[in-house]
């Protein structure tokens, strides 16, 4: 492709982000200064909340696309999900709405005929409709219990017809109502775990510090007493980048890291020296201390927290267990 065509298509490509992510920052500031918007957005958390069933999501097309995704997000976030066709309810599927259910209509133009025409019989059982639609004034908008307003000033799309800024807030709308419903049911790690036993994300949540933290000859032990020397051939016999400081009773009081042994050597005049004083003289002694119950996530989090990559693992009494590096939880699949 001619240098000239890349720039032109890097400059679409620009223009679209720029374009979708101006429709994102609209919604987010009349969220905070629509005081009609956020009584709607609160309305539409307690109409899910007290639903006694599912969350029966329709749309058609790019919509339906959509709304198949909101589902999914909603479902394995903790709020009991379907994503019901609007064209197929009219024809026998209608029949998996039921009361107790809540029934979220996507339309951007709110005129979509099968969907309103869905409206009549859901009532009747006393579903109530939370509709996203461009307008309020919408029939779909007008026949619903509240409405989230999905107005976009122009589609992405040069022609102003394909879906693509109002779909893009659509489903990041979805994303919200699905992280406020789980907020608001104090739905956490162990949950999300119930429902992602596979893939990355459950493996990444189920698996513990323990699995995945070097022992034995592989971590690097010595006493406070101990020289410099003594901890530098202790942290190379593990391969480890660190070594564990431990009190006579075996108990941790420090850890010295080959960096805190660098950055010392780079103050000293007389390099042998150093390497014959004592640990307890440079050692941290007060570090980040990981347990074995601990998720290897929320060890990864905590490294990069506090900008480290190594830290020693104990147990109730503070005895060294073993000694994880990020690495090692980045080998075991953890992201």
């Amino acid at each position: 492709m001619p240098a000239s065509r890349l720039e032109d298509v890097i400059s679409i490509a620009q223009h679209v982000l720029e374009s979708e992510g101006a429709a994102l920052s609209s919604a987010h500031h009349k969220l905070g200064n629509d005081a009609n918007a956020a009584r709607n957005w609160q309305r539409a958390i307690e109409l899910v909340l007290g639903c006694s069933g599912r969350v029966v999501v329709t749309g058609l097309g790019k919509s339906g696309a959509v709304g198949r995704k909101i589902t999914s997000t909603l479902a394995s976030t903790g709020t009991p999900a379907l994503f019901l066709h609007a064209a197929e309810a009219l024809h026998g599927d209608l029949g998996m709405v039921a009361p107790g259910d809540c029934l979220l209509a996507i339309s951007y133009s709110g005129r979509t005929e099968e969907i309103l025409r869905l409206l009549p019989t859901v009532k009747e059982q006393g579903v109530p409709v939370i509709a996203f639609t461009a307008s309020r004034q919408s029939p779909l908008g007008a026949g619903a219990d509240c409405t989230i307003e999905i107005t976009v000033e122009r589609e992405a799309c040069p022609l102003n017809l394909a879906p693509t800024s109002s779909t893009t807030l659509c489903m990041a709308l979805g994303d919200a109502l699905a992280v406020c419903l789980m907020e608001a049911r104090g739905f956490g790690s162990s949950d999300f775990l119930r429902f992602h036993p596979g893939g990355s994300l459950g493996h990444g949540l189920a698996l513990s510090v323990h699995e995945v933290m070097r022992r034995d000859e592989q971590v690097a032990l010595c006493r406070e007493t101990a020289t410099i020397r003594e901890a530098l051939n202790a942290i190379s016999n593990a391969v480890a980048g660190a070594a564990i400081v431990v009190d006579e009773e075996g108990i941790l009081c420090g850890y010295l890291t080959d960096g805190d042994v660098r950055r010392a050597l780079l103050r000293c005049d007389d390099a042998s020296e150093l390497l014959e004083s004592r640990v307890d003289s440079f050692m941290i002694r007060s570090p980040l201390l990981l347990r074995g119950e601990m998720t290897a996530r929320e060890a990864l989090r905590l490294f990069g927290e506090r900008r480290i990559n190594d830290a020693p693992v104990v147990d109730d009494s503070e005895r060294p267990i073993g000694w994880l590096e990020e690495s090692d939880i980045l080998r075991a699949g953890v992201i």
